[in-house]
């Protein structure tokens, strides 16, 4: 259960708490240099992923990137578990295998796993403190020194890796009927102080 708590605003067919990520005014600019919202990369997936929902939602079988790069001194995002079955969220380089998952069996792919393991070259780095389910919401925080999770809004102590000092995207993957949906403006919690939304390099000038 996500608790009943905070605001309640629709978002991708479902009701839930909603905080939005507060971007830069584009005041002034040109209608034509609008920025698109942060979304999964259609040309960086699996060769069996399916990517739905205006880019928002992964399903089939294998990887997706996001569409930018974490940049940001502090950066959240969050997933939804819509249906339960193997994926997995975290941060990867731009050049990972996405057609095999489970992810996290090479050394640019930091990845939590469904059964609450986070996995780096293709070993279990830790293990969360809570195992999240289907209908739970996965909070992610990465500061390029760590990469911690969190369950339902709690922090889930002991699944942090260390001193990622590579170029890394939001990465994602599902198999076994898995389904996730990606959140990344309006988000079901709150992001712990000092983080906020990815921002797309033109949004940060």
């Amino acid at each position: 259960s996500t608790g009943s708590s905070g605001i309640n605003a629709e978002y991708g067919g479902w009701v839930g708490e909603c905080f939005l990520c507060q971007r830069p005014s584009n005041k002034g600019l040109n209608s034509t240099n609008t920025i698109s919202p942060v979304c999964l990369d259609s040309n960086k997936i699996g060769s069996e992923t399916v990517i739905v929902k205006s880019g928002r939602r992964i399903c089939g079988a294998g990887g997706a990137l996001a569409d930018t790069p974490l940049n940001q001194d502090k950066t959240y995002f969050e997933i939804k578990v819509q249906a339960s079955g193997i994926w997995g969220v975290g941060v990867a380089s731009r050049d990972v295998c996405l057609d095999k998952p489970p992810l996290g069996s090479c050394a640019n792919s930091w990845l939590l796993r469904h059964d609450g393991t986070c996995w780096h070259a293709n070993e279990p780095i830790s293990t969360l403190s809570i195992v999240p389910s289907e209908g739970d919401i996965i909070g992610v925080t990465f500061d390029h020194v760590q990469l911690q999770f969190y369950v339902n809004g709690k922090l889930a102590d002991g699944c942090v890796a260390s001193n990622l000092h590579t170029l890394v995207y939001p990465c994602f993957y599902v198999d076994d009927g898995a389904i996730i949906d990606v959140n990344f403006e309006k988000f079901y919690y709150e992001p712990p102080q000092g983080y906020s939304c990815i921002m797309k390099e033109q949004d940060m000038l």
